[in-house]
C-alpha cells in the first residue's frame, strides 16, 4: 500500500531493471528507428554507440553518484552539495514535470493503437486518415491519456520497492522477449536484406552535421539524462551496490533495445514500403508501421505485439518521469508521499490537457509556431536538457570536483574507469553538450 517513506532498491536487478526501464522508452522504440533511418543508418548507429561509451555513460554515473551520496531527489542533491549551485537541481526537477505530462499523452496514443490492433482492427489504423483524426478529435486522446495516466500512479502509490521495482522485474522482461521476436521475425522477411545493410553498415558518405547533433540529442533522451531520473533512482541504491558495473548495464541494456527496434522496423519498412518510407520521421510508428503490418502475413499479430512491447516501454519511462517529480515534491516541500502524487497529477492536468487537445480543439493556440506537446518537448529535450546536462557537467568537474564522485563510487568497489570518467566529464562531455545546445540556436 502507500507509504509516506521513500524507500529503496532491495537489489541490484532491481535497480537495473527499474533504471534501464527508465532509459528504454518512447525513445528507444519509436524515436531512435526513425533518426537512424533518416540519418544514413550504419553511421548514425555507429556514432550513437560511441557517444554512449564516453559521453552518456560519464554523466549517467555522476548522476546516480550524486543521488546515492545526498540519498535526495535532483532538486534537494545539488543545494545539499552547494547551495550556490541549487538552480541546476530546481532546472531538472522542472525536465520531467514538463515531459510527464506530453510523454504520457503519446503513451495514450500508443494505448489505443495496442487495444485496436488486439481487437483485430489492425486494417484501420492502416487507413491514411486514421492517427490524423485520432488526435484531432478532443474526447478520444484525452480519454486513453487519463487511462495511460492511472495506470502510471496506480504503480507510483505502492512505491519504489513494491511499485517500481515490481512493475519493472515483470515489464523489462517481457519488453526484452517480444522485441527480440519482432526483430527476428523482420530480419527474415522478403527484401529486409537491403534494409539490413543500409542499418549495419556506416557508410561515411552519409554522415552529416545534423546527423552528429541527432545522435547527441537522442543519446540524452534514451539515457533518461538530465532529467533529474538517475539521481533520484541514485538515491534509492543502496551503498554497497556497485554503481560502475550497474551504469554499463543500463547502458548495454538501453543501446541493445535501441539497436533491436531498428532492427525490427528498418529491414520492414525496406521489405514492404520501400526505403523512401524511411522519410516518414515521427509519423513512422503511428503511420507507417501500420501499413507495414496490414501489408504481412499475420501482420494483425505482429502489430499487436509490436504496440504490446511500445506500451511497456512507454509506461516504464513514465513510471519514472513521475517518481522523479513525485521525489522532488517529498524532499522539497516535505510532502507527504500522498501530496506529492497530488501535486504531480495536478501538473499532469495543467500540461497534459492542452497537450493532448492540441491538434484538435485547441489547435489555434500555438506557442513559437508550434501546439502545445511539440513546444513542450522543444523546450525540455533542445534546451532545458542541455542546459542541465553541461551545468552538471561543470559543477562535477570544476565545483565538488570529480573526486568527490570517485570516492563515492568506490565505497563498494574499484573505480575501474576513473581517469576516462574524469577525462569525459571535465572535457569531452560539457563541450559536445554545449554544441548540442548553441546549435539549437544557429
Amino acid at each position: 500500500m502507500m507509504s509516506d517513506n521513500r524507500g529503496s532498491f532491495t537489489s541490484r536487478i532491481g535497480f537495473v531493471l527499474a533504471a534501464a526501464g527508465s532509459a528504454v522508452g518512447l525513445g528507444n522504440i519509436w524515436r531512435f528507428p526513425y533518426l537512424a533511418a533518416k540519418n544514413g543508418g550504419g553511421i548514425f548507429l555507429l556514432i550513437y554507440i560511441l557517444l554512449v561509451l564516453t559521453v552518456g555513460i560519464a554523466l549517467m554515473t555522476a548522476e546516480i553518484t550524486l543521488g546515492r551520496k545526498t540519498g535526495l531527489s535532483v532538486c534537494s542533491a545539488f543545494k545539499k552539495l552547494n547551495k550556490k549551485w541549487a538552480f541546476v537541481g530546481v532546472l531538472g526537477a522542472i525536465v520531467p514535470a514538463i515531459i510527464l505530462p506530453y510523454y504520457s499523452v503519446i503513451g495514450g496514443w500508443v494505448l489505443k493503437y495496442m487495444v485496436a490492433f488486439c481487437e483485430g482492427y489492425g486494417a484501420t489504423t492502416a487507413e491514411d486518415s486514421f492517427f490524423g483524426g485520432f488526435i484531432s478529435s478532443s474526447a478520444s486522446p484525452l480519454f486513453w491519456y487519463v487511462i495511460f495516466i492511472g495506470l502510471v500512479t496506480v504503480i507510483i502509490i505502492y512505491g519504489v520497492k513494491k511499485g517500481i521495482e515490481r512493475a519493472s522485474k515483470i515489464l523489462m522482461p517481457l519488453l526484452v522477449i517480444l522485441t527480440v521476436i519482432v526483430a527476428i521475425y523482420s530480419i527474415f522477411l522478403p527484401g529486409a536484406a537491403e534494409g539490413l545493410v543500409y542499418y549495419f553498415k556506416p557508410d561515411f558518405s552519409n554522415l552529416s552535421w545534423n546527423g552528429v547533433l541527432s545522435a547527441m540529442s537522442q543519446m540524452f533522451y534514451s539515457l533518461s539524462l538530465a532529467m533529474g531520473i538517475m539521481i533520484t533512482y541514485g538515491s534509492y541504491v543502496q551503498k554497497k551496490e556497485n554503481i560502475e558495473t550497474a551504469v554499463t548495464h543500463i547502458a548495454l541494456f538501453d543501446t541493445a533495445i535501441a539497436f533491436l527496434a531498428g532492427l525490427m522496423i528498418i529491414p520492414a519498412v525496406f521489405s514492404f514500403m520501400g526505403p523512401e518510407a524511411l522519410n516518414a520521421g515521427p509519423g513512422l510508428m503511428f503511420i507507417t508501421l501500420p501499413k507495414v503490418f496490414n501489408s504481412m502475413t499475420a501482420g494483425g499479430f505482429i502489430g499487436a505485439t509490436f504496440f504490446i512491447l511500445v506500451f511497456f516501454a512507454a509506461l516504464t519511462s513514465a513510471i519514472s518521469l513521475m517518481e522523479a517529480v513525485v521525489a522532488s515534491f517529498q524532499d522539497e516541500f516535505n510532502f507527504s508521499r500522498t501530496k506529492a502524487i497530488i501535486a504531480t497529477l495536478i501538473i499532469c492536468v495543467i500540461l497534459g490537457v492542452p497537450s493532448s487537445m492540441g491538434n484538435g480543439a485547441w489547435s489555434g493556440f500555438l506557442i513559437m509556431g508550434m501546439d502545445f506537446l511539440s513546444f513542450c518537448d522543444y523546450i525540455s529535450n533542445n534546451i532545458m536538457m542541455p542546459i542541465v546536462a553541461v551545468l552538471t557537467c561543470v559543477f562535477v568537474g570544476y565545483v565538488i570536483k570529480p573526486q568527490a564522485i570517485i570516492e563515492e563510487v568506490e565505497l563498494s568497489n574499484v573505480f575501474k574507469k576513473k581517469k576516462l570518467f574524469e577525462l569525459s566529464i571535465k572535457f569531452f562531455a560539457p563541450v559536445c553538450i554545449f554544441i548540442i545546445l548553441v546549435s539549437q540556436f544557429v
